[in-house]
């Protein structure tokens, strides 16, 4: 295999940040570790490029005893560890820092919340922000009594300014789960005030999918069935559980990666051309591509999805426990960590099109891609065989090594006429030399600017788990697979391989991570 690499353009300069409107942040599970290792980070960074006004200030909520000062103290630690707080010095965290305050108290009760509109009265009598913004990072049982409670003190409603809420997924559990969710916010909140967020709609690389497809001529005229063969989206984990046990027995790799991730990774690959880049056009489109996803009975389920759960093995020269031995998991758990799924879009551009989905921990190496394999030449010109032909693909990275690579025939050099793949090869990196906003950064500042275009309207919520909810139910009905099914730092399942079975094809390997597969 060959590569193409041309050399970087000039070095851009850093983009120019809009700045958001003034506000103050209520983040209910406030000594939570999502707090600590990316929203403070993110906030702070955003104070720091000037995308806040002086009159930003922080309101963490917990059941944890502390005072301003000891919720500062835990916060610093989390913001001088975190890569997300690109501009951290100890100067900017002190004037930081004056912004953070803390109320104790149990979000989960009623009494609470007259305490809590108490406090937020105070703050902006000296000089807070009007806007309130409700961060809900929390766990998802906690959700429906926070949003309760804040309709009840009357908090989801500001004559004075505007007030929006931010709900962390999982949105539910399943179909009707989810629609009970969206039934009690949508008593409480105006749907243009709920901003239901998946940090992978933040990261530099998944915006770019629809620059990628739409802002050039050469893609989009062959991004359809008449051209690709089939569709690869890969999220692999290196990491385990990581003392989330208790957490992942409740939801397993559909709900947690599935259900939420890939499905807008998918979307995004698929949508058609919206008419202008804002919220409703771009959230009605991907809405209709999962309307358009076939629902699959148990016996599809059987046939075009995999489970599988890691046991022991070595990540980086180094022995890793089976995920039955980690903490918080039962001995004999039958949740899966990993889950493989043969997506069909029954729609004009994708009808014959398989879309496979596979996102899984402890895997072989930590890579986030969408792989677009297009047909085979008619004529195996330059081959033995047309089994020799090789397909030319667009891979889009997501992480690590951000970036798009084409992979496509050329001559090998010599007398015969024989072909050898290649790769062009595009970095983010490379080309524009600078660090991109982290995925909190880019949504907040975007919740702060009213901005919902990159987060999941509530029709969208029920659309995915009308798609998730049958593969759960079959999977709890078909006999379990044989877990532990596969090493902790392999491939994933052997059964995985059986999903993509037309022209004797595997899964692209996990082997490297800089896009360079064989």
């Amino acid at each position: 295999m060959g590569s193409l690499v041309h050399p970087a353009p000039q070095k851009l300069k850093p983009p120019v940040l809009p700045q958001g409107d003034s506000c103050l942040v209520v983040i209910f599970g406030a000594t939570g570790d999502l707090t600590r290792r990316k929203l403070i980070p993110a906030l702070y960074d955003l104070a720091c490029v000037g995308c806040t006004s002086r009159d930003f200030e922080v309101l963490g909520i917990g059941r944890t005893k502390l005072e301003d000062a000891d919720f500062g103290a835990r916060m610093h630690e989390g913001a001088a560890t975190s890569k997300d707080a690109r501009h951290f010095t100890e100067e900017g965290w002190n004037d930081f820092a004056k912004r953070l305050h803390y109320l104790v108290g149990d979000a989960g009760k009623p009494d609470f919340y007259p305490q809590l509109k108490a406090k937020i009265e105070e703050m902006q009598k000296s000089g807070a922000s009007k806007n309130v913004l409700f961060y809900v990072s929390t766990s998802a049982s906690l959700a429906p009594p926070i949003v309760e409670g804040l309709g009840q003190a009357g908090l989801a409603r500001n004559g004075e300014g505007w007030t929006r809420i931010v709900l962390e997924k999982p949105f539910g559990r399943d179909l009707a789960s989810a629609q009970e969710l969206n039934e009690i916010v949508s008593r409480v909140f105006d749907e243009r005030s709920v901003y239901r967020i998946d940090h992978y709609l933040g990261k530099e690389t998944v915006q770019n999918i629809m620059m990628f497809r739409f802002g050039n001529a050469m893609f989009e005229p062959v991004w359809n069935r008449n051209y690709i063969d089939y569709i690869e989206i890969t999220a692999a984990e290196k990491l385990g559980v990581e003392g989330r046990g208790a957490f992942y027995e409740e939801t397993g790799a559909l709900r947690d990666m599935v259900a939420n991730h890939m499905l807008q990774l998918l979307m995004l690959t698929a949508m058609e051309p919206p008419v202008s880049f804002d919220a409703d056009a771009v959230r009605g489109h991907k809405v209709e591509v999962l309307s358009a996803i076939r629902t699959m009975s148990k016996d599809e389920v059987a046939k075009h999805t995999v489970r599988g759960q890691y046991g022991p093995g070595t990540i980086d020269g180094k022995p890793v426990p089976g995920y039955r031995n980690e903490p918080g998991v039962k001995p004999d758990s039958l949740t899966e960590t990993y889950a493989a799924v043969e997506f069909h879009i029954d729609n004009w551009r994708w009808a014959g099109v398989p879309f496979y989905v596979r996102a899984g921990k402890r895997l072989a190496n930590q890579l986030t891609e969408i792989a677009v394999h297009f047909k085979r030449t008619p004529q195996a010109l330059f081959s033995r065989k047309p089994a020799d032909v090789h397909h030319n693909v667009i891979t889009m990275r997501i992480q690590p090594n951000e970036g798009i690579s084409l992979s496509f025939g050329a001559k090998q050099p010599g007398s015969e006429f024989r072909a050898i793949r290649v790769d062009m090869d595009f970095s983010y990196h490379d080309a524009f030399g600078t660090e991109t906003p982290a995925a909190y950064e880019t949504l907040l500042l975007d919740v702060m600017r009213g901005d919902p275009t990159l987060f999941t309207r509530r029709d969208e919520v029920e659309a995915e788990w009308r798609i998730i909810t049958p593969i759960e139910e079959a999977w709890a009905e078909l006999p379990p697979a044989p877990f532990p099914n596969y090493a902790a730092g392999s491939e994933g399942p052997a059964e995985a391989d059986k999903l993509i079975t037309h022209d004797q094809l595997r899964w692209r390997p996990l082997a490297h991570a800089d896009g360079q597969h064989s």
